[in-house]
């Protein structure tokens, strides 16, 4: 069998010659494995960009709607929102739908992509979802001239951003699930963070292009007043999305498949079946041995038996042929199988709610930022020009101050502090901050509040904003994990359209300081929905899921303290 003589000829072979030769195979692999860009391999350094690429395409995508509504306001309805009687009336609940618009496309593109990446494979989904989203990037800025009415204009915007939404929906669980699936255990969590903190970018560059655009077309807005010259504008600002779009898309089409999901997509057809029915006893101890000690173990055991090849060969083969009895998956019922169990289901209820909490506060602020610096009275101006870009300026001190750093610490602390840590210190300190700005809304000064809003938005992103999404890429294992991560963002992004249509209404209704409260009550029930969940730092949710099946074991990180279970191991 090739297997198992080509392991056997390596060991024999290099031992005849010298007894401290590395094999070719072994020095090429370390040579691959040599730190070239902030620490990152070759390969890592390949998979960060083309996944962080689409991460920084779907924050820009996203969050370019804050930017683009009051360029919508000037252009289709009068000016800035004065109430029915006023300059302008652009409706709060169009308003709301339009910025939700992507955000509600999330939830079906999350959910559809996650379940074909499972089901299917994550090469034949890859790629797909970057298709959808140029098709409607070009469909929103070909918006027709001959559509007059200002509502015909905004449902034409909502529709092909819904079908953005899908794409980018699509991007969450499938750059989840490959970036975990191709990473090793101890530098997963910052690999992945890394891939993450692409969105700060993607934030800040909305801003930057949105100035730099309203820099372009100062003279015919500013000192000329045309400002139907701002149909232009926000035109490219949503067209300029399509160059990191093109970029990232053959280099995702060609993707191999992962080795991590091929293996684990046979446990589905194992799963509540007799290990022994695929494994006799001493196969069963091999393969337990495979799985926790690698491919170092089978070099060893292949020097051991050198002088044996021919029984080797034979044992090797055998078990090969067993294994590949449940290569095959036999159903698709696995999801729902795994997670019949509560020590499973809690893992999905706390990564889903508390991705739900989150988003209702964080695209509450960030879809509307605009308003919220506008009624704190940091972006007024001169005239419309002068506000629009007073506007992106308030927008780009946020992301530069709160946004993106609060990605970075994430990735240099989260194999230090944990996924855990991070998470809870986080609800923490921005359910603090809105406590503050609740309880004193009307009494803390302009430079106050953006102050509160800046820090809120440094522990959101240094916490869980980066947790919410490394959790279910790390948390369950490769068989389950883009279906399982596709249902956390999704009902993640209920919570982020329940922000956008209800935000506008809420504030005239009750106030800003009291959707301030709602905010921070989201920010500390995330708190005890984290409780739920274990510490992934150093976990293998594939080796702990073989376990569970074949061998019975829990998985548990054994403490010597109830407090200390509880933390590394969630509660109940």
């Amino acid at each position: 069998m090739a297997f198992g003589s080509k392991i056997l000829n390596i060991g024999s072979k290099s031992d005849e010659y010298n007894d401290d030769a590395v094999p070719l195979d072994q020095v090429e692999e370390g040579a691959q494995e040599r730190r070239y860009y902030l620490g990152l391999t070759k390969r890592e350094f390949k998979l960060m960009m083309l996944a962080g690429v689409g991460f920084f395409l779907d924050s820009y995508d996203l969050f370019i709607i804050n930017l683009v509504t009051p360029i919508f306001e000037y252009l289709y309805w009068g000016g800035i929102e004065k109430g029915p009687t006023g300059k302008g009336h652009y409706p709060s609940g169009i308003r709301g739908l339009v910025n939700a618009s992507a955000n509600i496309g999330n939830i079906f593109g999350q959910l559809l992509f996650g379940f074909m990446g499972d089901f299917f494979g994550r090469k034949f989904v890859y790629g797909k979802e970057m298709v959808i989203v140029i098709i409607a990037t070009v469909l929103v800025i070909a918006m027709p001239k001959s559509i007059h009415s200002p509502l015909s204009k905004m449902m034409w915007v909502f529709c092909w951003r819904w079908l953005l939404g899908v794409g980018i929906g699509g991007d969450y669980p499938m750059s989840a699930a490959i970036t975990s699936e191709r990473s090793k255990i101890k530098r997963r969590g910052t690999l992945i963070s890394l891939i993450f903190a692409f969105q700060g970018f993607g934030t800040l560059a909305g801003a930057i292009v949105t100035i730099i655009l309203l820099g372009c077309f100062e003279h015919p807005l500013n000192r000329e007043g045309h400002y139907h010259k701002l149909e232009g504008v926000w035109r490219l600002q949503f067209g300029l999305a399509l160059v990191p779009a093109i970029g990232v898309l053959i280099p995702r089409l060609i993707m191999k498949e992962s080795k991590s999901y091929e293996n684990s997509k046979a446990l589905n057809s194992a799963e509540g079946k007799d290990p022994k029915a695929f494994f006799n006893t001493d196969d069963e101890d091999n393969m337990k041995k495979s799985s926790s000690h690698g491919d170092s173990e089978v070099v060893e055991a292949s020097d051991r038996y050198a002088n044996q090849a021919d029984a080797a060969d034979a044992e090797v083969d055998n078990i090969e042929k067993q294994f590949a009895a449940v290569t095959t998956p036999e159903n698709s019922s696995g999801f729902i199988t795994y997670f019949r169990q509560w020590r499973h289901f809690k893992h999905l209820l706390g990564t889903s709610v508390c991705w739900f909490l989150l988003d209702i506060a964080f695209y509450g602020v960030n879809l509307n930022q605009s308003v919220i610096l506008k009624n704190i009275g940091f972006s007024t101006g001169t005239n419309e020009y002068r506000t629009l870009m007073k506007n992106a300026i308030g927008n780009l001190i946020i992301a530069v101050a709160g946004y993106v750093p609060g990605y970075w610490f994430n990735v240099f602390l989260v194999e230090i502090l944990g996924r855990k840590w991070i998470q809870l210190q986080g609800f923490v300190i921005t359910g603090l901050m809105f406590a503050i700005l609740a309880g004193r809304w009307n009494e803390i000064s302009t430079g106050g509040r953006f102050a509160c809003f800046v820090i809120a938005q440094l522990f959101s992103n240094f916490g869980p904003n980066s947790t919410t999404f490394i959790y279910p890429a790390e948390v369950f294992p490769a068989r389950v994990r883009g279906t399982a991560h596709g249902v956390s963002a999704a009902l993640g992004k209920c919570g982020a359209i329940l922000a956008s249509l209800l935000f506008n209404f809420l504030t005239g209704v009750i106030g800003y300081g009291n959707v301030m409260w709602i905010f921070c009550g989201c920010m500390w029930g995330g708190i005890l929905f984290t409780l739920l969940l274990p510490e992934t730092k150093g976990r293998d949710a594939d080796e702990i899921d073989r376990l569970e099946l074949f061998y019975g074991k829990d998985g548990k990180v054994q403490c010597d303290s109830k407090w200390k279970s509880w933390y590394f191991n969630g509660i109940f």
